[in-house]
């Protein structure tokens, strides 16, 4: 038998309609054939006495994160991409639970994104090895100049439909998310195209009243990139961006659950509304990721990382992304904010596979799709990772 057809048995088996006590997992050829009670593989005919067989000995088995907003990790950043870079960048995630994750980039000058665009386009044309690069997700230069947040400033301009579509036109399917603030000037037309082909339309840094959020979702604005930071915040009275995004089940939102962006009662909050399949965890990890202390830089920016908090070094209080991987964030969800290991993997793989159009494939552990699974222990410590049935490891 090849490497990538293998069967998983006495596991914990979380999937769509539940968690399967005592379930097995069959993979032929990097596709996940059976899914299933262990006592009913040696019946079902997938079976293959010569396959490789795991004892997972009740540790969960659980589909893939999928990562729709990281901007890098190892010193490398996407904003400044090349095929090492995106092979470190991949390799580091992949390391830490994500087999699917978007190419995230920066408030960067046109011509930088017309690279980065070119460079991912290429890279995804090979056989990726480690976490797969599913598409771009442009997070600016479209922003408010007055919630910044780590974007430079000096690269922001109004929301332009053109650009997008020359780029669409260009790399057909490539751009999976566009965020900007949906208050500016010419944002209602982004929206009508972005939407018409089928790309997420996201608030993000955003200096939006609840009115303007309003107008935006009913020409299509569907998501929120990193819900409570560099958005309006909810007052009784004005509710915001922030209250018009709790309020709307129609926008989902993206969490960065590390402890440092968002406090955990906010998250439990988030998630006591969005509970319809509506809440996306995100790591918004940077090229710091996979390393300690130091000096980094976040697109062009500089940054200071001290204890796992990542501040602008000009701008002393100001977040700038984070260390964050998926298992940790998947960890505070259910450790910290209380979620239960199913609605923290729908959070970190099924609802991203959705948001992105990609749960047809990937983002379940479903019979026929591609076997983009994890093994992870009773403690929530990851211990293996399947990409495309192909085994990458190991220990975090």
């Amino acid at each position: 038998m090849e490497e990538r057809t293998f069967q998983i048995i006495h596991a914990k088996v979380v999937t769509p309609q539940g968690t399967i006590n005592d379930g097995a997992v069959a993979v032929e050829h990097g596709v996940i054939t059976y899914v299933g009670s262990t006592s009913g593989l040696s019946v079902s005919g997938l079976n293959h006495g010569d396959a490789k067989t795991i004892d997972a000995a009740g540790s969960y088995v659980l589909p893939g994160f999928i990562d729709v907003h990281v901007h890098g990790g190892m010193l490398e950043d996407f904003s400044k991409p090349s095929k090492q870079g995106l092979d470190a960048i991949t390799q580091l995630h992949c390391s830490q639970g994500t087999t699917s994750m978007l190419a995230t980039t920066m408030t960067l000058p046109k011509a930088s994104i017309d690279t980065v665009l070119d460079t991912v386009h290429e890279y995804m044309q090979d056989d990726m090895p480690y976490a797969q690069l599913v598409g771009v997700h442009l997070e600016g230069p479209f922003i408010s100049p007055k919630w910044p947040g780590a974007q430079n400033p000096e690269h922001v301009v109004p929301p332009n439909r053109e650009w997008v579509e020359a780029w669409d036109r260009k790399y057909p399917g490539l751009i999976k998310q566009v965020t900007f603030a949906p208050e500016r000037e010419g944002s209602h037309e982004l929206i009508a195209y972005l939407r018409k082909q089928g790309i997420v339309a996201a608030a993000g840094h955003t200096d939006a009243t609840y009115e303007e959020i309003m107008s935006a979702h009913e020409v299509g604005l569907n998501h929120s990139v990193h819900m409570f930071n560099a958005m309006t915040p909810l007052h009784h009275r004005k509710p915001g961006t922030v209250g018009a995004i709790l309020s709307t089940p129609g926008i989902s939102a993206e969490i960065i659950a590390d402890g440092i962006h968002v406090h955990h009662a906010a998250i439990r909050l988030l998630a006591s509304v969005k509970n319809e399949n509506n809440l996306i965890l995100i790591t918004d990890a940077m090229s710091a990721a996979g390393l300690g202390n130091g000096d980094y830089m976040l697109g062009d920016l500089p940054v200071v990382v001290k204890d796992n908090v990542c501040t602008l070094r000009d701008s002393e209080g100001t977040l700038a992304g984070s260390t964050l991987t998926m298992i940790r964030g998947f960890r505070h969800l259910v450790h910290e904010v209380g979620l239960s290991v199913e609605r923290a993997s729908q959070a970190a793989s099924g609802n991203p596979a959705k948001l992105i159009r990609i749960d047809h494939l990937t983002g379940s552990v479903e019979t026929g799709k591609q076997a983009d699974l994890l093994l992870v222990d009773g403690d929530l410590e990851l211990r293996q990772t399947w990409v495309k049935g192909r085994l990458f490891a190991t220990n975090e």
